[in-house]
């Protein structure tokens, strides 16, 4: 029976395994992950897909050190999170390190579905932003965020503004030289608070899902969108941004306001 390929996150490898397979021989398999890769502490089972609005997933422990607490590095950050009540997501590292690459001198920065602040902190740590503000709705996620702030030495750059979006937006009194949206896999686009915390010459990094050969559905939303709350957009860039499964992608389109 085959074993899908298993991620490893700082000290914990994370293993899917198939339907039917015997606890002796998870165990067997996640003895040897441990055995051949010594940054590995944890082994732990991912029992079924992200859920929710707040992208949680739930793993089993299965050897090594009993802990769900991850400690990973990337793009010279560090981040700390419970693997069960935060999301995050290690295949965006060059996202991350890329969208930081296009940030100006002196840019406010907003990311929205920010989580633990993976992308807010390697925006600070990596560009000349100004200053960036983290949104998130998850307590939990912004309990981490505040903490990795803390870890990576940029209180003085990075924001956490916690609560749902579509109510924070109102309470903000500034518009965005740049708004960053990985979002997670939802029927709304969110666009509409991206247009109200945008100026001209704003610029938008907004990440979707679709069939590989179906971008073009996604680029029409955003244009219709646009249309919609009166806002005259630039499409600059659109790629993949990594595949989800056999098709299927993350799509990232850069637009600028006009």
């Amino acid at each position: 029976m085959k074993i899908r390929a298993f991620d490893i996150l700082g000290n914990a490898a994370i293993v899917k395994f198939p339907k039917g397979f015997k606890q002796k021989e998870k165990k067997k398999f996640a003895e040897k992950i441990l055995k051949d890769n010594c940054s590995v502490r944890t082994v732990l089972e991912k029992l079924g897909r992200v859920k929710g609005r707040l992208r949680k997933i739930s793993t089993k422990h299965l050897i090594g050190e009993k802990t769900k607490e991850i400690l990973y590095k990337e793009n010279g950050c560090v981040f700390r999170f419970n693997i069960d009540k935060t999301y995050f997501s290690s295949r965006l590292s060059n996202e991350r390190k890329e969208i930081a690459s296009k940030i100006k001198k002196d840019d406010e920065v907003l990311v929205m579905f920010a989580g633990v602040a993976p992308f807010s902190i390697v925006i600070a740590k990596n560009s000349k932003a100004k200053r960036v503000y983290s949104n998130e709705i998850n307590r939990e996620a912004n309990k981490y965020a505040k903490l990795n702030i803390e870890l990576n030495k940029v209180k003085d750059k990075v924001e956490v503004i916690q609560g749902d979006i579509k109510m924070v937006v109102k309470k903000i009194r500034k518009k965005f030289d740049v708004i960053v949206m990985p979002r997670p896999r939802l029927k709304d686009s969110f666009l509409e608070q991206a247009f109200m915390l945008s100026k001209k010459g704003t610029r938008i990094y907004y990440y979707d899902f679709c069939e590989e050969d179906k971008t073009d559905l996604i680029l029409e939303k955003i244009k219709q969108e646009a249309k919609k709350f009166r806002k005259k957009i630039k499409i600059l860039k659109v790629k993949s941004a990594g595949e989800i499964a056999p098709y299927k992608i993350r799509v990232r389109v850069d637009f600028e306001i006009l």
